[in-house]
């Protein structure tokens, strides 16, 4: 049972009612996994279970937050379901950390001591032909003696991941103008600012997917480029999909801004995605340096 304020006042902690939206959400992503790994494996049929997943999910998510949302507005959120926020988002921006820390401990041990293990003297015999180079861009030069690798182009910082580079940085910039302008009560000026930051995510993505495109088609750079390959879309992919979702949170919190939701003084909401935001552009710079640069 929820808890019933008293009039003008929100309870003291909000305990929602029983509700059907966690085990919807969870069969929606049950779909989604078992169509995807069906169709992945050569059964078509798997197609339309993903798709339909894909439709559970959302329908649930948008249900559910609409929801929250109507609570939140509803003034049944008191201070001590703002802190009991603010953990939650922090631990699972400390969880998502964790997510990337273990993609960039993959390539830190293949770089520094898979690869030059390999090619000391002890497994010369086995591989003569193998050379210690990072990256591994072909047979004979590379942990691909056998041909196994086709030759490959790496993908060097300039131009599309320097650009990216800025356009993740000036949304940071804009983000916060938007969050000063909401403090200071001006909501017109944080509706813009919040549409440019939603605008700069959207061309990351954009430009992220016509250098998938460009690595595919004219630098034969794949998935299966040997260990190379499988840290780089690991890494980049990952956090693409990660910009994508920020973007949706921080158009979800526009639109609110929009229907007049959020105050100066009341606007975890908002603040919320900005963290999330923040954090994936502190990932993307570790990303740019290490496997652009480095």
């Amino acid at each position: 049972m929820s808890a019933t304020p008293s009039a003008g006042t929100a309870p003291y902690y909000f305990i929602p009612a029983p509700s059907r939206h966690p085990v919807l959400m969870a069969f929606g992503l049950f779909l989604v996994i078992f169509g995807a790994g069906q169709w992945v494996n050569g059964a078509g049929w798997g197609s339309y279970v993903l798709l339909a997943g894909v439709v559970v999910w959302l329908t649930v998510m948008f249900q559910w937050f609409r929801q929250a949302i109507a609570e939140s507005e509803g003034g049944l959120y008191s201070d001590r379901i703002d802190v009991s926020f603010r953990w939650s988002m922090s631990w699972f921006i400390f969880s998502e950390v964790m997510f990337f820390a273990a993609f960039f401990g993959a390539l830190y041990w293949a770089r520094v001591h898979a690869l030059p293990m390999l090619g000391n003297l002890d497994h010369q015999i086995l591989w003569p032909d193998f050379k210690a180079i990072w990256p591994s861009a072909g047979g004979g030069i590379t942990g691909s003696p056998a041909g196994t690798v086709e030759p490959f182009t790496t993908v060097g910082p300039w131009p599309l991941p320097t650009i990216n580079t800025a356009l993740l940085l000036t949304s940071g910039v804009t983000l916060t103008i938007a969050h000063h302008a909401l403090i200071a009560g001006q909501r017109g000026k944080t509706v813009f600012w919040m549409w440019v930051t939603v605008a700069l995510g959207a061309t990351f993505v954009g430009v992220q997917a016509y250098e998938y495109m460009h690595a595919y088609r004219d630098l034969n750079l794949k998935l299966s480029s040997g260990i190379f390959g499988s840290t780089f879309f690991m890494l980049t992919g990952f956090h693409g999909f990660h910009v994508f979702v920020g973007m949706l949170m921080l158009t979800f919190i526009t639109l609110r801004l929009m229907k007049g939701h959020f105050t100066p003084e009341r606007h975890f909401g908002f603040e919320g995605a900005a963290w999330y935001w923040h954090f994936v552009d502190v990932v993307w710079l570790g990303l740019y340096i290490l496997v652009y640069w480095l």
